[in-house]
């Protein structure tokens, strides 16, 4: 017999739209669509919202869909700075022994980096003080994992990625690279710099009107991939940077900070001639099992 959806008053109307979804195929959408519903229908209830709030909501999710395009993905920077990133980042990569901790992916990853082989500097003209970064990549029985691919990309000195320039046509300290046998890497960049996040868009809004601050310290991006383990999605930060404990996105992790080491002008380890100062920075990566 069907259900008479009328006159119903707030509690049942909750309920009804909760059974509505009962009939799902798939018992996960099932799960997630009852759940968001009641949960919703909860939070409305409990800060007593008004039309023109709700109203407000729509329009500003709408506009941030709007800001969305090939180069900036606004929700993704909405997610990171309600935490949602981070606790998603949490519930599906729990730490295993001594693998390297992951954190959140950020707006600004392009599929299609240029391949470099170790050695290269990707930063290919990005503005900065030279750095060589270089490590391992290992399991965690100690074995090297030779071949696995690494997705590297930062911000330059100005605190901007390459696709936040309107006028540049080629990647800048972005690109991907191979692990050697001995599951080595090594590469040159810039030393990366703090930034904030893009405040022009929807989220900017939602900072302002929250009295938040809108940093996030100086990081490198990496994302490692190989046969027979997890993923690996995460940082390198800085351990000098002020904004450590202030990160917009709640990313920081002790376990991923490490020293950027000023070295004068001379001979650099790998042979390279600089006459300027550059830094060093070494970190060693530890995968999970998949």
């Amino acid at each position: 017999m069907a259900i008479e959806l009328r006159n119903l008053s707030d509690e049942q109307l909750t309920r009804a739209v909760v059974q509505s979804f009962g009939n799902a195929p798939s018992e996960r959408t099932r799960e997630l669509l009852q759940s968001l519903v009641a949960h919703l229908h909860a939070f409305a209830s409990e800060v007593q919202l008004t039309e023109e709030e709700w109203a407000a909501g729509i329009d500003f999710l709408t506009r941030t869909g709007q800001a969305c395009s090939d180069t900036r993905q606004e929700f993704i920077l909405l997610s990171d700075v309600l935490g949602m990133s981070m606790l998603t980042v949490g519930i599906n990569n729990p730490k295993v022994g001594e693998a390297t901790e992951s954190t959140v992916f950020g707006p600004f990853f392009v599929e299609g980096s240029p391949e470099y082989r170790n050695g290269d500097d990707i930063a290919n003209g990005a503005p900065g003080a030279p750095c060589l970064m270089q490590g391992r990549v290992r399991g965690l029985d100690g074995a090297p994992v030779g071949g696995a691919r690494m997705e590297i990309w930062q911000a330059d000195e100005e605190g901007l990625y390459d696709v936040q320039y309107d006028d540049l046509g080629q990647p800048r300290g972005r690109g991907h690279l191979f692990t050697d046998d001995d599951g080595r890497y090594s590469f040159w960049s810039v030393r990366p710099e703090c930034y904030g996040i893009p405040v022009d868009g929807p989220v900017g809004e939602l900072l302002r009107a929250a009295g938040r601050g809108w940093m996030r310290p100086a990081h490198v991006h990496f994302m490692i991939t190989s046969p027979g383990y997890r993923k690996l999605t995460t940082h390198v930060f800085d351990e000098v940077d002020q904004h450590l404990d202030a990160d917009a996105v709640f990313g920081v992790k002790s376990s991923l900070i490490t020293s950027f080491q000023r070295h004068e002008p001379g001979t650099a380890p790998d042979g390279r001639e600089l006459a300027e100062p550059y830094y060093s920075m070494s970190y060693d990566f530890v995968l999970a099992p998949d």
